[in-house]
């Protein structure tokens, strides 16, 4: 290694070549020297050498010093001077390490051992600058972020904040800059067995970095695998309390986080948000296509559809965000059952807070929800601390609601169901407690119907009936409930109307298989009302023809209608007596039923007119018969001719809805995309029933699949009525709206007391007109004028009176 004297000596020769080659000696700053390097790096070649030595001396100075052990707790305070300078040739030599990379090679090893060695020891300064340089060096794509990864987290652990977020910040974006274009699987591979090797290690620290590393990376979605979900949840059995209790409230918090506005996303947030205020009415669109030049044109369609573009955005975005696609880092556990077997090991032994508890509890619950596991000890763990002067007892309702499902055995959650009715439900509990308790059981009974019976529904019922208004609807909302899924267990005039008699829950076990496509009811319903309406259609004009021929037949032949009639058998007639009965029994229940016609009425009509009631009978059973002969005659055509017929006749018989007849029981892309669409609109019409927006329709039940993605809340189990406001609470708001309003001022002041420019209508009257338009202009006046005149000359204006 070369000593101080030699350096100097080295850069006394430099400068002297630099004389006798004819260079000016007058000192340039580092900055300009850069620029001139950058501009001719073949010129500067001795320049370029001079300060290599400089800075290799500095080093070694450095290097002497610190080995004399002149440092103290802040660095070294022997001569701040030689850490200033080192710190700047540094950056100057990172700066043009592109431009000169044989005489710059050992240049980044040089500094990444620097760091490593000395970073405890240096300056606070001298540690960013270098650490600035080396991150400079990994953007030029110089250095690798795998040779660099271990130190940039070491340099997190050193204490300086500045320096912790300058390396944190470093890794961040360079793993996401090398994943922009395509992953590189292998390299990632050995990135993240870094950063698990340092979140497995008893340094909390260190284990604490790498933690929020992984975390970070996890919700930017660089590292969206298994492996990193997996060291994320590993990390919740971390020894260090402070290990776990980060890594539980970022699995706990994931959807909120999730909902957060990311750093990355900021300039699509922007536009969107821009996007907003664009109204793209007809008039704008219209102005865009055909008003104006052709250069204004296109600046207004290029700006419409940015706005159309940005619209679509944010349509996608809150689409993605409303959708009931669930992701969370426990979707990627691959053993959930020993995941879940050992947080609750950990909660029987952990000697922390209630809020770690709790938050132990909650992870559990979303863990046994999430993947429908069964962890029977956890149901009876939770029965301690149900009651309503629990600390959080709402979000504790909320991970039992969370850890029911129809996989577990309505025996095993029976008693902690019936604890919270007889806790929280009863004559002297608060209304604010019987709110909660009865939304929790809403909650419990729409996963598991199998725990209500029909005495303690009924009981529950009654509390409709109820002053406090939050215990009212929440009433309702379970009786709601129950109209749905078991509608018998209710008193009858709660059932409702219409009312499905055959509405049962599933049996503990029962599994419902599949037969046909999703949604496909969907079209075979409007394929029905399609061929409803076509054979309303085809019926009138079917019966008019029949009609018309019967006519025909009574008057010319009756008597040969009437023997043929006889020939035909007595099981056809038998078949037409049965026939005409049955209508005569319906028309008279609809009779009793509308209570429009009397007795009195019917009796004097069956005796006034029994002579032609024998005529009238047998002209109908002619007809009927008529009727009945030529549909069986078309439908025996339509089964010959027609497979799909008989596809149809088939599944309406075997109780199934049948698909359309134009699919053959093949659906094109179509048919999914009407699909789509009825779904969507019946989505639609249950979400306005269940707002009150729409007269009848039934209201939908979740399925277990959906409620088991469905995050709930604590929040949404309490009570949420808005109170009455007195008069000086409204005017309290009405002043309180009016101060960002400006002064009342009216549209004549305003416009006198403007200063610019004239507005656009004014700008139209002086506007220079074409030689026509002035002409005809000219000749209106002149008219006007001489009507005028005209007027004035031959005005009447009275006679006087006494002459």
């Amino acid at each position: 290694m070369s000593s101080p004297g030699h350096g100097a000596s080295s850069a006394v020769q430099v400068e002297e070549q630099f004389l006798s080659a004819g260079r000016s000696s007058e000192k340039l700053s580092l900055s300009t020297l850069q620029s001139k390097m950058k501009c001719d790096p073949e010129g500067y070649v001795l320049e370029l050498l001079r300060l290599c030595d400089q800075f290799n001396s500095s080093l070694v100075l450095f290097e002497q010093q610190a080995a004399m052990n002149f440092a103290s707790i802040t660095g070294i305070g022997g001569d701040p001077t030689v850490a200033k300078d080192l710190g700047d040739k540094a950056m100057f030599l990172a700066q043009v390490t592109p431009f000169y990379p044989k005489h710059l090679k050992d240049f980044p090893q040089k500094l990444a051992s620097l760091i490593r060695c000395a970073s405890r020891n240096l300056p606070s300064g001298l540690r960013c600058r270098l650490a600035q340089a080396l991150i400079l060096l990994i953007n030029r794509k110089i250095v690798d972020i795998g040779e660099t990864l271990s130190l940039f987290m070491e340099l997190q652990t050193l204490g300086d904040r500045t320096l912790k977020k300058l390396a944190f910040d470093n890794v961040i974006h360079s793993i996401k800059r090398m994943n922009q274009k395509h992953k590189n699987e292998a390299k990632n591979r050995a990135l993240q067995n870094v950063l698990f090797s340092m979140l497995q290690e008893e340094d909390e620290v260190r284990a604490k970095r790498a933690l929020v590393t992984l975390c970070e990376l996890h919700r930017r979605k660089d590292w969206f695998d298994e492996r990193t979900a997996n060291a994320i949840c590993s990390a919740c059995f971390h020894p260090a309390p402070r290990i776990m209790k980060a890594a539980l409230s970022f699995l706990l918090d994931y959807e909120k986080i999730e909902n957060d506005s990311d750093s990355d996303n900021s300039d699509s947030e922007d536009e969107t948000k821009e996007s907003t205020q664009v109204i793209l009415s007809k008039e704008t669109i219209y102005k865009a296509h055909h008003q104006g030049t052709a250069a204004s044109k296109k600046k207004k369609k290029a700006k419409l559809e940015r706005a159309m573009r940005s619209i679509k955005r944010k349509q996608r975005l809150s689409t993605e965000r409303n959708n009931n696609s669930y992701y969370s880092p426990l979707n990627h556990l691959k053993d959930a059952q020993g995941f879940a077997e050992k947080l609750l090991s950990r909660l029987h032994k952990c000697n922390e807070t209630f809020q770690v508890k709790l938050m132990l509890i909650k992870l559990i619950a979303r863990t046994v929800g999430l993947h429908r596991l069964i962890l029977l000890d956890f149901y009876r763990f939770l029965q301690k601390y149900i009651q309503p002067r629990q600390q959080d007892i709402t979000n504790l309702l909320a991970a039992v609601v969370q850890a029911c499902h129809d996989m577990v055995p309505p025996n095993e959650v029976e008693p902690l169901f019936y604890q919270i009715v007889n806790e929280f439900i009863h004559d002297r509990s608060r209304p604010e407690a019987m709110t909660v308790g009865l939304n929790a059981v809403r909650e419990i009974c729409m996963r598991m119907p199998l725990l209500m019976n029909e005495d303690l529904l009924r009981d529950l019922a009654l509390h409709k009936k109820s002053h406090e208004k939050g215990v009212s609807i929440a009433a309702r909302s379970l009786i709601g409930l129950f109209r749905e899924v078991n509608p018998l267990l209710l008193v009858k005039k709660d059932r409702g109307r219409p009312m499905d008699a055959k509405a049962r829950p599933k049996s503990y076990g029962e599994v419902s298989a599949a037969t046909d496509v999703p949604g496909a009811e969907f079209l075979s319903i409007v394929h029905n009302d399609d061929d409803q309406e076509g054979s309303d259609s085809d019926d009138s004009v079917g019966s008019g023809f029949d009609n018309d021929q019967e006519n025909d037949l009574m008057t010319t032949n009756d008597d040969d209608e009437i023997s043929s009639d006889t020939k035909t058998g007595e099981s056809d007639e038998d078949d037409d007596l049965e026939d005409m009965e049955n209508d005569l029994e319906d028309s008279e229940q609809d009779d009793e039923e509308d209570g429009e016609v009397s007795e009195q009425e019917d009796d004097d009509v069956h005796t006034s007119c029994d002579d032609e009631s024998v005529g009238a009978n047998s002209r109908k059973k002619d007809s009927a018969k008529k009727r009945k002969i030529a549909d069986f005659d078309d439908q025996l055509l339509a089964a010959d001719t027609s497979l799909r017929a008989l596809k149809k006749l088939a599944g309406t018989t075997m109780g199934h809805a049948p698909l359309p007849e134009s699919t053959d029981g093949i659906l094109s892309n179509e048919d999914f995309k009407r699909i789509k669409e009825l779904k969507e609109k019946h989505e639609a019409r249950n979400t306005f029933a269940q707002h009150g927006l729409a007269r009848s329709a039934t209201i939908k039940v979740p399925d277990s699949d959906r409620l088991s993605l469905k995050r709930v809340d604590g929040a949404t189990l309490e009570v949420h009525v808005k109170k009455r406001q007195s008069k000086e609470e409204k005017l309290a708001l009405v002043k309180a709206g009016r101060e960002d309003r400006g002064t009342y001022h009216s549209k004549t002041a305003v416009k006198q007391k403007k200063t610019g420019g004239l507005s656009n209508r004014q700008k139209e009257h002086k506007k220079k007109m074409p030689m026509a338009a002035k002409r005809s202009k000219i000749a209106k006046s002149r008219v006007e004028k001489k009507k005028m005149n005209q007027r004035a000359g031959k005005q009447f204006r009275g006679r006087k009176a006494w002459k």
